[in-house]
């Protein structure tokens, strides 16, 4: 079963090295988390495992990676100056500041309090200067989404590589959103991590390619090992769509703190590219879009048979990472009764997905012999290049074993007398049934690339 409470992941992200409070030595940033040593192997094999889907898997998508510092006008013609705000009201009895949609009751969650102020919008955008004088000219954002980079950068990727449609570009990096009020650990959060893809395709075809989407990402999420039972599909209410979006279907989770959006799948039309082209009246753009005068681009694909311009439509499955890295803990969570009544916590993680692939254990850490054989057949393992290694000289297997179900480590092998004494070999533990094998270490690169090999998951 997944966990039973937020508290329990965050006591094991604390307690094993996954997420710390940013800045907790000073009493911590609200809403920022910092990465511990396992937990951020575990956000770059999520973050590896989305890229190996969305590009090295397909034949029609290139990658990107753009600025974090962002110019005004890109998020002024892209309608986030104007509409990206969340209602805020303030209690006027204790002074607490909340997003309005999120009460229950219309009563301040601090003291029950009733006497809240009207909502009024708040625009969660963290603004900058860029430059030694702080004025109007000098003012930027730090992006609040990886999506208007991919559109401005549109004419820059056609251009370079020659693409037609249906194509996309994809992007994995960070993004900030001044939140009202972060809460739910690392669900929402004012500094994350996003996997974006940007699809392009044929107006008239995007319903068709929006349905096709939303089935990939569904099934992308099972394979990082998300129980479907525990997805839901819901569709956005029009009065509740993004300024953008002509529909947009939202990935469900059951968090440990109730079911919540995992990803987005949006069909935005052309708006964006529209909002950042030039040229507009030519092209047939939509009336809603504002006009640009600023532009230097035609964002747009000339066709080869009739040589008219069009602009595309875009489907956007868009991911949070840090929701990702949340649901995929939630889901390994276990606690195991075993046959003598003690209990053991594991994370069922996908091999893929685990911080650690393979721990290696001495079975005496001031062995001369056994450390040194310990030590090399981590390094020759490590060097097979399908995740990290760790040699682990604690000096007791049982506790070693335990720690390790704890963290998700699939594999883990100990060292002993027999190995350097008798026939070089060692014991194979597996994480999920615990049975222990002997195997010749020769034979370990090959059982191990199978291991990881098919386990893939991406």
């Amino acid at each position: 079963m997944p966990a039973r409470s937020m508290e329990e992941l965050v006591a094991l992200c604390k307690r094993r090295g996954f997420v710390f409070q940013a800045s907790e030595l000073y009493g911590g940033l609200q809403g920022v988390y910092d990465y511990g040593p396992l937990g951020v192997e575990l956000k770059n094999n999520l973050k590896a495992a989305w890229w190996r889907a969305m590009v090295y898997e397909r034949d029609d998508v290139e990658g990107l990676d753009s600025a974090i510092l962002t110019n005004r006008k890109v998020l002024q013609y892209s309608g986030h100056e104007a509409t990206f705000t969340d209602p805020m009201v303030d209690c006027r009895q204790c002074r607490a500041r909340w997003r309005a949609d999120h009460l229950e009751g219309g009563r301040c969650p601090k003291c029950g309090s009733d006497d809240l102020t009207e909502p009024r919008p708040f625009n969660l955008m963290f603004r900058t200067q860029v430059g030694p004088v702080e004025d109007a000219s000098s003012t930027a954002y730090l992006r609040p989404e990886t999506a208007q980079s991919i559109f401005t950068n549109f004419k820059h990727v056609v251009d370079a590589t020659s693409r037609r449609l249906p194509f996309g570009i994809a992007q994995v990096g960070k993004a900030f959103r001044n939140e009202i009020t972060p809460r739910n650990f690392i669900f929402r959060v004012r500094e994350f991590e996003q996997m974006e893809l940007e699809f392009f395709v044929e107006p008239g075809t995007d319903e068709e390619w929006h349905e096709t989407w939303v089935q990939e990402r569904l099934d992308w999420w099972r394979r990082q090992g998300i129980d479907p039972n525990r997805l839901e599909l819901y569709r956005v209410p029009p009065e509740e769509l993004a300024h953008y979006s002509k529909a947009t279907f939202d990935v469900m989770y059951r968090f440990p703190h109730g079911v919540e959006e995992l990803e987005g799948i949006a069909n935005r039309t052309d708006f964006d590219l529209g909002s950042h082209t030039k040229d507009q009246d030519s092209l047939g753009i939509d009336a809603s879009v504002e006009e640009n005068p600023d532009s230097n681009a035609r964002l747009a694909i000339r066709d080869l048979q009739s040589g008219t311009w069009r602009v595309p439509y875009v489907i956007e499955p868009s991911a949070g990472v840090d929701r990702g890295v949340l649901a995929v803990l939630n889901e390994a969570y276990r606690v195991e009764t075993l046959d003598n009544g003690s209990t053991r916590t594991v994370l069922g993680l996908k091999p893929h997905l685990a911080p650690v692939k393979v721990a290696v254990l001495p079975l005496k850490r001031n062995h001369e012999g056994i450390v040194a054989r310990a030590r090399a057949i981590r390094k020759e393992l490590q060097a097979l290049g399908f995740g990290r290694v760790l040699y682990e000289d604690t000096g007791n297997i049982g506790k070693g074993y335990r720690r390790h179900d704890e963290v998700g480590t699939p594999l883990c092998l100990t060292v002993d007398f027999q190995t350097i004494e008798e026939d070089d070999t060692v014991t194979v533990r597996d994480r999920d049934t615990m049975a222990q094998t002997r195997l010749a270490v020769a034979e370990l690169p090959a059982y191990v690339g199978e291991y990881f090999s098919a386990g893939a998951g991406s």
